[in-house]
Order: structure tokens, then sequence, then C-alpha cells
């Protein structure tokens, strides 16, 4: 089938094609059409410092090392290019999409990869307050993304929002015991010193660093205990070197004693042939002496 649609991209307002569009679309204009959206984020969003960074790369990296632990398949990324047939591109701080390949992307177009975004976070510290409390609020409940949770790090805050059965708007989730329950992730989510944190069940999720802390206590306790153990090969290699030695000693000394004791037989078999031969000349000698009577 061809096509009659051609494929143009507004660099300012680069969108995917709509979803009647994209069901005309042959296999290779679509691959091309996906080719063609920017893979990198407009610079008229400023970086907003290591605070907000941080804010977003400790979930992140706990929620990665947590969903390889259990096995789950779960495509993670951060400021990743989002592309909803028609709408205007978006780039979240941190998203996860459930039961997909996770391979690497440079973009996440919902019509190529059949699903659109499952979990949303964005992290509040100097950017535009009402994009994230209001505006995102709106737009991710019309476009079915159904978690969307905001850490407000400069007022140590977070909401929460979940859709619905059946979609529509959001609605906010609830916490417990101050913490808030993600449905999508199977985690809580929660703030503690004021940093985000997850939770499953009563354990916190932890952190690619506090991970790595782990690593190298685990670590270092191996490489004790190989030193430990190379100690005592040492020592032990030193005793049956002791042992060796002494037997060897104790061999030469049994081997000098049988030879002390085959002269000594020598001696007294030499011994017993003189007392013998001497025996046979006093009984010669005492015959000759009869003789002569």
């Amino acid at each position: 089938m061809t096509s009659r649609h051609l494929i143009e991209i507004d660099r300012d307002d680069p969108r995917a094609p709509s979803e009647a569009v994209w069901a005309e679309l042959t296999d290779e204009e679509r691959r091309r059409w996906v080719d063609a959206l920017p893979s990198e984020i407009p610079s008229a969003a400023p970086p907003e410092g290591d605070r907000h960074r941080k804010a977003k790369d400790g979930p992140l990296g706990a929620l990665d090392a947590f969903f390889r632990r259990i096995g789950r398949r779960v495509y993670l990324s951060s400021n990743l290019p989002v592309y909803y047939p028609a709408e205007r591109m978006f780039a979240p701080d941190l998203i996860a999409v459930l039961d997909v390949d996770p391979g690497e992307r440079d973009k996440w177009v919902t019509s190529l990869e059949g699903k659109g975004l499952d979990f949303v976070l964005e992290v509040l510290y100097r950017g535009d307050d009402r994009k994230d409390l209001e505006d995102n609020v709106e737009r991710y409940a019309r476009l079915g993304i159904p978690e969307y949770f905001i850490y407000d790090r400069k007022a140590n805050r977070l909401l929460g929002y979940a859709l619905p059965p059946g979609g529509g708007n959001y609605v906010p989730v609830i916490p417990q015991a101050g913490r808030w329950p993600s449905q999508v992730l199977g985690l809580e989510l929660a703030l503690e010193s004021e940093r985000l944190r997850l939770f499953y069940g009563t354990a916190p999720v932890p952190e690619l660093h506090e991970l790595a802390l782990r690593g190298e206590a685990v670590l270092a306790a191996a490489m004790e205990r190989v030193a430990e153990a190379e100690q005592r090969a040492e020592q032990e290699a030193v005793r049956a070197e002791h042992e060796a030695e002494r037997a060897k000693q104790e061999a030469e000394r049994a081997k000098q004693e049988a030879e002390r004791a085959k002269q000594e037989a020598e001696r007294a078999e030499r011994e017993a042939e003189r007392a013998r031969r001497a025996e046979r000349e006093l009984a010669e000698l005492r015959a000759k002496l009869e003789r002569e009577r």
C-alpha cells in the first residue's frame, strides 16, 4: 500500500503521526517517521542542578536493581523523549513501562512500542510549578498513564495520582502511615531524610550506592576470608614441611641405627667365629696332649 502522507517533522514541535495516519503508513514509512523524530530534548528546559538530578537518579537506580532482582521485564528511563500519537513531545524525569523489552532506546514512540507509559515521576525543584502540579495532572490522565507521582523537593512533599478503573481523571493516591502505594510498581513511595525512598513491604529498596557499599562489604569480607585461608594454608605448608623434615631425620636415624645394628651383628659374628676357632684349636691341643701321654 502506498501512503499519501508526507513525513514532515516540525523541529520546534515534533510529533508522532496520529493513529489514523499511522494505520495508513507502510512499515518502511513508519520506520522513517520514527527515525525522523528528534531524540534530544529542546534546550528551552535548562538543567536544574544536582538536587534535581539526585532526586530522580536514586529511585531510578533502585527500581532498576529491584526489578532485575525479581526477574521482571521493565523499561526504565529518565528524560527520554516520549511521543504519543499527534501529541506534543514530553520527557518526564522518570518513566516505567512494565512487561516490555528493557533494551536501550533513544525515544519512546507509543505507536511503535504498542504501549504507553505505566508510571511517571516528575521532580519539582526549580521548574514550572504549574506544569508539574496542574498541566501534567490533566495531560497524563488524558493520555491514559495509570500513575503519576510528583516529588516536590523544594516543598519536601510527595503527591500521587492514579487513574480509576475505566479511566477518566486522576484521583489522588492516599498515603498510609506516611507511604504512598504504587499499584503499578508494587512498591510504596515515601519521603525519608529529605529524599524520595521506595519500600517493598517494610524493607527499603536499596539504591545503587547502597548496593555498592554492600558489595564492597561483601568483597572485603570475602578477601578477609581468602587472606585467612591463605594464612592457614601457609601455616599448614610450614607445618607439613617441618613434619617432612622430622620424618626425614627419623628415617636417617633409623638408617643409621640399622647400619650400626648390621655392623654389630657382623662384629658379633666375627667374635663368634673367633670363639669357635679358639674352641677347635683348644680341642685339638687337648687331643694331641692325650695322644702324647
